[in-house]
């Protein structure tokens, strides 16, 4: 029997590839003669860089750029085997995860590490960006990045403003690069966000409060995000409307921010790796499809990555199997997304942390019960 292994991330405890490792050893011991592939994948968040560069083996580079909070850190993205593509995941230089909780600052934040490892890889040679945005720390519209590429943005006094969310109010004028490094090369984002820049479902509302923005500070960045758009509007940059593109406000604002100083092209995440990956060929010689993330629940049904995954498996009758941390979706939609079972990898009450840190024996062992019992049934 032939095997496909395709999870995403088990967030804070398990990366494509561990759950990949994980899922094998488990399928081993239950059925010993299978054929298994492994296929780590993402929808644009963290294991983005490491999923990618693995399946086109390809390198990494290391690149000293700044955290979220303008500290000094080295970062990497990645190069496809074949040196034409790059790959950079925005949370390895903005990420939250790059700050402590007590860190969190929405309004004082920037992108401008992963501006750094844009330009880094862009003087390299390379023709193709592809950018995983999720995990983000920031809400500053992306004007971090754009400024380590080159743009200027400017008060009223002409004054620089610094590159973050409590800037973006005080906008008054927007200046490009005289010799852009993106020239020429082709931008490509993944996110499965489908925010618009700004309003009751835009970046400040909906994903500030996480990264620790209050009430007010939310109201604030909401409107120096819609200022953002009238400026950019009205300016040299002379693109409009981009603000209410779905992922105009993913990671804080950094995909308009991309789609306006950049010219990059959005693509739903978990559908653009799949590609990259090569999925369609591998689906080719599958015969059951063994999946898993750490929350399935209802957005797990409305495009995402394990519903992408079920998109493709049934034309071609592949039976798809899917292990989560938390199984918070009701059956019925469950079976209607096409998964043929699905299961928690937890067979008690446990805290978070221990739930976290027993994640790998978990998953190898709901494994072996999910292929036992596959096997078991066919006969």
């Amino acid at each position: 029997m032939n095997i496909l292994l395709a999870p995403d991330k088990f967030r804070g405890s398990l990366t494509a590839t561990k759950a990949c490792q994980a899922m094998t050893e488990g399928i081993r011991e239950a059925y010993p003669e299978a054929h298994i592939v492994a296929l780590p994948l993402s929808d644009g968040g963290e294991g983005f860089l490491e999923t990618l560069v693995e399946a086109t083996q390809g390198t990494y580079h290391e690149v000293s750029c700044h955290d979220p909070l303008m500290r000094p850190i080295t970062a990497r993205w990645g190069e496809s085997g074949d040196g034409t593509t790059a790959f950079i995941e925005m949370a390895t230089a903005s990420g939250l995860a790059l700050l402590q909780p007590e860190e969190y600052q929405a309004s004082q934040t920037t992108t401008y590490g992963t501006g750094e490892l844009m330009r880094a890889a862009m003087v390299s040679g390379i023709k193709k960006l592809v950018l995983g945005i999720g995990g983000s720390a920031t809400t500053d519209g992306g004007i971090g990045m754009a400024q380590a590429l080159g743009w200027n943005f400017c008060d009223s006094d002409g004054r620089t403003m610094p590159p973050v969310g409590a800037s973006l109010p005080s906008i008054h004028s927007i200046h490009p690069p005289e010799q852009p490094a993106y020239a020429g090369v082709e931008i490509v984002v993944a996110s499965d966000v489908t925010a618009p820049l700004f309003g009751p479902e835009g970046a400040a509302f909906v994903y500030s409060p996480q990264k620790g923005a209050g009430t007010q500070e939310v109201e604030n960045l909401d409107a120096g995000l819609q200022h953002l758009a009238g400026v950019v509007s009205r300016t040299s940059v002379g693109i409009s409307s981009l603000e209410n593109k779905p992922g105009a406000g993913a990671a804080g604002g950094l995909g308009f921010g991309l789609m306006a100083f950049c010219g990059a092209h959005l693509r739903p995440g978990a559908e653009l790796v799949m590609e990259l990956v090569g999925l369609d060929l591998l689906l080719k010689k599958a015969e059951l499809i063994l999946t898993g993330e750490g929350k399935l629940d209802t957005q797990s049904l409305q495009g995402k990555l394990i519903g992408r995954l079920c998109d493709k498996a049934k034309p071609r009758n592949i039976p798809v199997l899917a292990l989560c941390g938390t199984l918070a979706a009701p059956p019925t939609e469950l079976r209607k997304l096409g998964l043929s079972y699905a299961t928690s990898i937890l067979t008690g009450p446990v805290d978070l942390p221990t739930a976290l840190r027993t994640a790998y024996e978990r998953l190898r062992e709901a494994s072996f019960w999910a292929i036992h019992w596959y096997v078991t049934q066919k006969k």
